[in-house]
């Protein structure tokens, strides 16, 4: 057996390459990555593959796809025991091998106090598929079925500081832990991922891949330990399905039914990616037989084109901090209307008539029955990733808007759209994501929207026309310079942070509330600002203890009680505004102004002429709020 990596030199070409044609699930390829070496320094310079190279005794042969231009795309790899030549884009390399694995990559976790990090699952414990055989897998020995070496770093713990501390996480304190707690987070390419094990998530879900608007992205994961706990064979098989899939995410994998959304693009599996038996798919989700069919057959393995991926994808496209998530190449087409649509559903995207320069782009969606009732799952807002969404920009060019953080589900609720519910509504903020500022200029944008429905349905919007207006005066160039800053647009997706490496933003926003109070676009400087006071901020100090920051009250309400005032904020985000007004009051004590704030949110969306059922919703979610924070208090 040839299969593996081996490393060689040549002058001040260093190689790394990696012989894939026999062995444990054998893809047919090899691949490579090229360094140039200068001193005591070593910088990247390309990848090749050979995608169907002919092999003979002792040697491998092919013409290689490389990603820079060279007159010699022959590559000929030649071994003998454990040591040969490769002969690659004209030169010659001594190659000697050093691992039956094809990556190494160094894993340093970290868990919250009182979370309990996975450690192994028998596959035998459950019924599963024919011919897969029992064996114990952890985290790691999952990872080097695929061909990766996982080495874990010694784990950490992470004491918290209070007593009665909330540890339910949001978005915005995860991206703050790991540019704290992360030892080897940087600005830079490398093999080494982070992984907290944290309690829960104020969302619900059982994990989440960080992903930043930087150019260094995929170097973070989490999971929580209260949404996957349990001693059962099936608590632990889910858990190891957990930690496996989102760290799939920092290897540039992508959800089993979102292939098609890579750049470039790729094929999707049976029933539109549904059917993929893989750690990428949602177990809920596959066809035929949901759950149950999924472990029935599921060998606890990668697709072979994710085997392709993560063995020999190039470099940037794989190594975490590299290309960005989902990246290679190509622009996203919008999507198109399907040929024929038998649904029963309809996407709709809504947006208000303009929007100021640098004023955040918020767009509603709705989702509802056409015709006889439907059920389906609810994850309709787009950092879930069933509802994905392009933006036509002024000059042509159409993007795909990718969430700062990505959220995995997995459990889907039915909703049931029918004639009591005939919709279901979420409010997006589209402004800022992964890429940063996706409107930076004034003009008209078209943005359209696809829903992945439960039973793999995909259901296109009609485009949906915003308008940026260009600024008039000298207060609307300032406001937009401090909004469309790129901590700014971190700070409108996390909804206000306490992390110091987003204290510039934060300034910014400041100066926008003192400076120009009464511009319009104050408002959302006071949105985020108020949200975040109005609660906890759990942060990891430099002696690695979680501290948290209690609410506050005062603050929130001084924020958020301006925000209602002001307006211009869309429906949706001004329901939330109202509930945490009333729990801010609620916490100062001043529970009938918490009361008091429900009525006027009945009172605000009445006055708009909602429609019926919506306003019953809008009542019956005024007085449950009232009931949870009498009971609070």
């Amino acid at each position: 057996m040839i299969s593996g990596l081996y490393q060689g030199q040549d002058g001040d070409s260093r190689l790394e390459l990696r012989v894939d044609v026999d062995g444990s699930r054998p893809t047919g390829r090899v691949s490579g990555d090229l360094f140039t070496v200068s001193g005591a320094t070593t910088g990247y310079t390309g990848s090749f593959v050979v995608h169907a190279p002919a092999v003979t005794a002792g040697a491998v042969e092919g013409r290689g796809a490389f990603t820079y231009e060279t007159g010699d795309q022959d590559v000929r790899v030649t071994i003998s025991g454990e040591s040969g030549t490769a002969r690659v884009a004209g030169r010659t390399y001594p190659i000697t091998f050093v691992s039956r694995h094809f990556r190494k990559v160094l894993l340093e976790q970290d868990s919250v106090a009182g979370a309990v990090p996975f450690v192994s699952y028998d596959t035998g414990s459950l019924p599963g598929p024919a011919g897969s055989p029992a064996r114990e897998l952890s985290v790691a020995t999952a990872w080097a079925e695929a061909g990766i070496e996982l080495t874990v770093a010694e784990p950490g713990v992470i004491p918290v500081d209070g007593a009665g501390a909330d540890l339910a996480w949001d978005d915005a304190e995860l991206h703050h832990a790991m540019t704290q707690q992360f030892s080897r987070f940087g600005d830079a390419a490398a093999w080494r991922v982070w992984l907290l094990v944290a309690s829960k998530h104020v969302g619900g879900y059982r994990g989440i891949m960080f992903d930043y608007g930087d150019a260094h992205q995929r170097q973070g994961a989490a999971v929580f330990h209260d949404a996957i706990k349990g001693d059962s064979p099936q608590a632990q098989r889910a858990m190891l399905r957990t930690y496996v899939h989102e760290l799939g995410h920092a290897f540039n994998l992508l959800h089993s039914w979102q292939k098609n959304l890579a750049t470039p693009p790729q094929p999707l599996g049976p029933s539109g990616g549904f059917g993929d038996l893989s750690w990428m798919n949602y177990v809920q989700n596959y066809q035929p037989g949901g759950e149950a069919g999924y472990w029935a057959a599921f060998p606890f393995q990668f697709t072979d084109s994710e085997l392709v991926h993560l063995r020999h994808g190039f470099y940037r496209d794989v190594v975490m901090g590299g290309g960005a998530f989902g990246s290679g190449a190509a622009e996203p087409a919008p999507f198109e209307q399907p040929v024929e649509d038998l649904s029963g559903l309809a996407l709709e995207l809504r947006a208000k008539e303009s929007f100021g320069f640098g004023e955040p782009v918020v767009v509603e969606l709705r989702l509802s029955c056409t015709g006889e009732p439907r059920t389906t799952h609810g994850h309709l807002h787009p950092d879930t990733e069933f509802t994905q969404v392009t933006i036509t920009q002024p000059g042509g060019r159409t993007v795909l808007y990718r969430p700062m953080m990505r959220h995995c589900v997995d459990s889907s609720p039915r909703i049931r759209l029918d004639a009591g519910n005939p919709a279901m509504y979420r409010s997006a903020y589209i402004g800022h994501g992964r890429d940063g500022h996706y409107f930076q200029q004034p003009g008209e944008y078209h943005v359209r929207a696809q829903y992945v429905a439960a039973d793999g349905s995909r259901v296109v919007s009609p485009p949906c026309l915003v308008r940026v207006r260009r600024p008039v005066g000298d207060d609307d160039h300032r406001v937009a310079e401090l909004m469309l800053g790129e901590e700014q647009g971190q700070l409108f997706s996390l909804l206000g942070s306490d992390s110091p490496a987003l204290r510039s933003g934060n300034l910014a926003l400041e100066e926008v509330i003192d400076r120009y109070g009464g511009h319009p676009l104050s408002v959302y400087a006071r949105l985020v600002k108020g949200l975040n006071a109005e609660r906890g901020f759990k942060a990891l100090t430099p002696g690695n203890r979680l501290r948290v920051r209690p609410p506050d009250a005062k603050q929130g309400v001084e924020q958020l009680a301006e925000v209602a005032r002001m307006g211009g904020i869309d429906n949706i985000t001004l329901n939330l505004v109202m509930r945490r007004l009333a729990r801010a009051e609620a916490r100062q004590g001043e529970l009938r102004k918490a009361h008091a704030v429900m009525d006027a949110m009945v009172a605000t969306f009445a006055a708009k002429g909602l429609n019926p059922i919506v306003m019953g919703q809008i009542r019956r979610q005024a007085e449950l709020t009232k009931s949870a924070l009498s009971a609070e208090a």
